[in-house]
């Protein structure tokens, strides 16, 4: 049995390994990471997926900014372990972290992903269509989801991140050398 749960601190090596095994290469590199880096996900909205007491899935959702006083959640990045997908949880990971976002009261969320997986929980294109992000990004990938109908109505911009930052236990330089390393 797989239980969907809140993150905690000492998932994080695990989530690590796992974002590794699922999106190998440099994924530091991408645009999105640039929004996440330092910052602490949204509150009460990032998950962990365990099987046995390993982690299997995790999923978290962001604080950024879709243009001028337009406040969403960046979600990302969604993972699942080889040895399990295919079996619905992904899915699974999607509807929690929706639900909650707006149980919470949050307006928007926006991701970059394959539009054929995320517009099945409602994800559009035209609902990002006059936002960017602060980088390279593939236009067709760059999706939206109201939670609040009208939340993304006039948003134009770049995408920057508001969350909250890192604890300093880790020293910014950290991330740069993480960054380097992979």
């Amino acid at each position: 049995m797989i239980e969907i749960r809140a993150e905690f601190p000492h998932d994080v090596p695990a989530r690590e390994r796992l974002l590794d095994v699922c999106f190998p290469g440099n994924r530091r590199a991408k645009t999105s990471e640039r929004l996440r880096e330092g910052r602490l996900p949204a509150r009460g909205l990032a998950f962990a997926a365990t099987r046995r007491g390993r982690l299997v899935g995790t999923l978290r959702l962001w604080h950024v900014e879709a243009g001028e006083g337009c406040p969403a959640l960046l979600l990302g990045p969604l993972a699942v372990d080889p040895a399990v997908q295919g079996q619905g949880l992904g899915s699974v990971m999607m509807q929690a972290a929706i639900g909650r976002a707006e149980a919470l009261g949050h307006g928007a969320i926006l991701l970059m992903g394959d539009a054929p997986y995320y517009t099945r929980f409602g994800f559009r294109g035209d609902l990002a269509a006059g936002l960017a992000m602060p980088g390279p990004f593939e236009r067709a990938r760059f999706l939206g989801l109201e939670l609040r109908e009208g939340a993304l109505a006039g948003a134009q911009g770049i995408l920057r991140a508001t969350g909250l930052p890192e604890p300093m236990a880790v020293p910014a330089a950290g991330a740069a050398a993480r960054r380097h390393a992979a």
